[in-house]
């Protein structure tokens, strides 16, 4: 049977009812109800709806509620009421069944997205609101994507039995992008600067993989926030938007969004102070926890950091309700802002009770370990605030809130933890170059959060002109329900260093660990180290110094690193700074004894918005135990990655005649490291810096006399070595690459250098 497709019409209205009016209606009592048109409805169903019953009067008044009330079920698409002598006959139309329905013309968005969405489904009934409504939020959904220029238009397909196939045949249309964001208003600072601030970006080409230049209400709202917080970060107190309006082009291609500013006059800070209302806790204490000073231009961020020192202080001191309350006093005048801190005592108030939320495959075990704060604990905000900071340094996240309500008391409030998952499983193929290894294959397999229990596991394996490795990887941060974290390495490397010594170098071991935290901030690592290193394919011209070091050598070692870590991120600081000291003893089986000991510390200090300084610095020494010399396969190498300017094992003790690296027993190096934007889009992560460089590398153990290069002349001194260059980094979406130039400032003749060093990781 051929069906017929019906286009439906929005503007059309119910066929109009014939209503029983005073005028027309006959003087007399209802004596029965005849319901006639029914198809599906049983007529019970049908008089069940009507207001008017057998025995009632037959007046306007209950006519016009029972015609409401069967065009309110939604099941009739027309109703008529007519009087015939002392009956009520009721005859209706019904809306028909909807038997499917399909969608058309959808690429982007695929039939199980749209599906949910809409109010329709099959077996239910039909009714024209429903589809008005079903089409609007399609488009609305379209719109969130970006695509203002979709259309939808719903087709009906008659069938027999008073059923119907529904078909939305969609034109998704291109992506509406921002073509222009424009500022009026703003005296202080550029356009470009401020488009620098916000999140909403113009549409580029480059920008295909990121969605910030699609228009968004929601992100509009948050970019007037931002604003705002950047303008009050620079002394700007009066700041307000007046006004965030994206208008539609007429081709409705595109939006232009202009937002229109008052910045208000620029204000300083006035008069600081502290007042503490808690007796032991000492304005002179408190005094110097405060960031801002007087004179200086106003900044919200640093009165929000000064709340947080010294709500974090107090607590530290064991004032776990002390809250901390700015007061600010505004003269307009002088155009100075005073703010006084007062520390008080506040509600005395406990944890009632946790609630985690969000989590499908995380267990609540996993989160709860990192909370600072268990039932029955005193409510703390910056506990909180550190329980937040621990949570999303899982990586397990892409959104970590935490929020507290009332409890089922006044002195008792309930925890929500709300997070939003990831995906923290890892396929990675890359392919790249290097300067130390040439082009490079990369393959490697990771689970960051392995069956919800947050375990790390990694297996991968690298190729490259010059280097070969496989290594796995496991950890278990929390052992034993403890915190305490347990893992283990295995290995298996080979070098090329045929062109800095002539020889290659080959390794295969294991490595189990254990780490434990023994402050907020300390931690400590013990692990023991069992391998097998081995010098092969010594060349018929290297030194006699390798050549006296071939063959293979089983290390089995002891050691241990303590980290007191202050740094706001571990991949990527921009404040703060570390200290790391560790110490390894090899003997303990094996065929080497040495003691080796190094020093590392870093200090991260934003010296302005984007710009970072970084001073780093590594010294470390080995020497061997009982008599025993300090193999060439565990000296140290100094040149490349950690002294730039320098090739791989460019710097330190060299044999004199064939020129091969031969390594050292002491070294030192330090970097100054001036980190900044580098003026392109941020989306770009492109970031320049400026380093210079500075160390060296001294001292070694000869072969016993008799052997191989006992008396080998050999070019060694402890003199200092300086480099100074630039740099750029991208954190570009196939992964990271670095080119650095650095030219040698002091070096010694022997020494070898080079002006370009390229390392290219990527990811697909």
């Amino acid at each position: 049977m051929a069906a017929v497709a019906v286009a439906l019409l929005f503007a059309a209205t119910p066929a109009a009812a014939q209503f029983v009016s005073p005028r027309t209606a006959t003087a007399g009592t209802v004596q029965e109800i005849r319901v006639e048109g029914t198809q599906r409805i049983a007529p019970e169903t049908v008089r069940s709806y009507v207001t008017l019953q057998p025995g009632d009067a037959l007046d306007p008044e209950g006519l016009d509620r029972s015609l409401k009330a069967l065009f309110g079920t939604g099941l009739f698409a027309d109703v008529a009421l007519r009087q015939e002598g002392g009956a009520l006959v009721v005859r209706v139309v019904e809306n028909p069944i909807v038997n499917r329905i399909a969608f058309e013309g959808n690429r982007r968005l695929k039939d199980e997205q749209i599906t949910p969405e809409i109010t329709l489904k099959p077996r239910t009934v039909f009714t024209r609101a429903k589809i008005q409504a079903d089409v609007k939020r399609l488009q609305d959904i379209y719109r969130r994507t970006g695509r203002f220029a979709a259309t939808v238009e719903p087709k009906i397909i008659q069938l027999p039995q008073n059923r119907v196939d529904v078909v939305f045949e969609i034109d998704e249309g291109a992506i509406t992008g921002i073509q222009r964001i424009n500022f009026v208003g703003n005296r202080s600072f550029a356009d470009g600067t401020l488009r620098e601030q916000i999140q909403t970006r113009e549409s580029r080409w480059y920008r295909f993989l990121s969605s910030d230049d699609v228009y968004d209400p929601d992100r509009l709202s948050f970019d007037r926030e931002l604003l705002r917080k950047y303008y009050l970060s620079y002394g700007y107190a009066d700041f307000r938007v007046v006004s965030a309006i994206a208008e539609l082009t007429p081709d409705r291609e595109g939006f232009q969004v202009t937002f229109t500013l008052d910045e208000g006059e620029r204000y300083r800070f006035g008069k600081i102070d502290v007042v503490s209302q808690i007796r032991d806790l000492k304005r002179e204490d408190l005094i110097d926890r405060v960031a801002p000073s007087e004179g200086s231009w106003y900044d919200a961020d640093k009165v929000e950091a000064t709340v947080t020192g010294l709500s974090d202080f107090a607590a530290q001191r064991g004032f776990a309700f002390a809250e901390v309350r700015p007061r600010v006093s505004r003269d307009r005048e002088a155009r100075t802002i005073s703010v006084i801190f007062e520390v008080q005592e506040g509600p005395r108030v406990y944890v009632e009770r946790i609630n985690i939320v969000g989590n499908v495959r995380t267990t609540d075990k996993v989160i709860r370990r990192e909370l600072t704060l268990v039932e029955g604990d005193a409510l703390n905000t910056a506990k909180l605030r550190r329980s937040r900071d621990r949570i999303r340094g899982l990586q397990f996240f892409d959104r970590v809130e935490i929020t507290n309500v009332p409890g089922d008391a006044p002195d008792r409030s309930v925890v929500n933890v709300e997070v939003q998952e990831k995906s923290t499983g890892e396929v990675s193929f890359g392919v790249g170059y290097s300067t130390s290894d040439g082009p490079l294959l990369d393959v490697s397999l990771r689970e960051r959060n392995l069956l919800g229990r947050g375990q790390d596991i990694r297996v991968g394996g690298t190729l490259s002109g010059r280097r070969q490795q496989v290594d796995f990887s496991f950890t278990h941060p929390y052992f034993m329900d403890r915190n305490m974290s347990v893992g283990l390495d295995a290995f298996r490397m080979q070098r090329d260093f045929q062109r800095e010594s002539g020889y290659d170098y080959r390794t295969t071991g294991v490595v189990p660990r254990l780490s434990y935290p023994i402050t907020e901030f300390l931690a400590q690592e013990v692990r023991y180290t069992l391998r097998n290193d081995e010098i092969t394919n010594v060349a018929a011209g290297a030194s006699t110094i390798v050549q006296d070091a071939a063959g293979s050598i089983v290390l089995s070692s002891v050691g241990h690193s303590t980290l007191y870590d202050r740094r706001d991120d571990r991949q990527d600081p921009t404040d703060g700074y570390f200290l790391r000291l560790s110490n390894d003893v090899a003997g303990a089986g094996g065929n080497a004894k040495f003691l080796r000991s190094g020093l590392a510390a870093g200090f991260f200090y934003p010296v302005a918005p984007e710009y970072v300084l970084a001073l780093s610095g590594e010294a470390g020494h080995i020497f061997g135990l009982s008599d025993d010399r300090v193999r060439l396969q565990h000296r140290y190498f100094l040149g490349g990655d950690n002294l730039r300017g320098f090739r791989s094992q460019g710097v330190g003790p060299r044999d004199r005649a064939t020129g091969g690296a031969i390594g050292g027993n002491t070294f030192y190096v330090g970097t100054a490291e001036l980190q900044f934007p580098t003026g392109l889009p941020r989306e770009f992560g492109l970031r320049g810096s400026f380093f210079t460089e500075a160390g060296s590398l001294w001292s070694f153990d000869r072969p016993g006399a008799g052997r191989p290069g006992a008396t080998a002349a050999v070019d060694d001194d402890s003199t200092l070595r300086v480099s100074a260059g630039a740099g750029l980094l991208w954190r570009s979406p196939f992964g990271p690459i670095r080119v650095s130039v650095a030219r040698a400032i002091q070096k010694q003749e022997y020494d070898r250098t080079e002006l370009l060093r390229f390392q290219f990781g990527s990811r697909f």
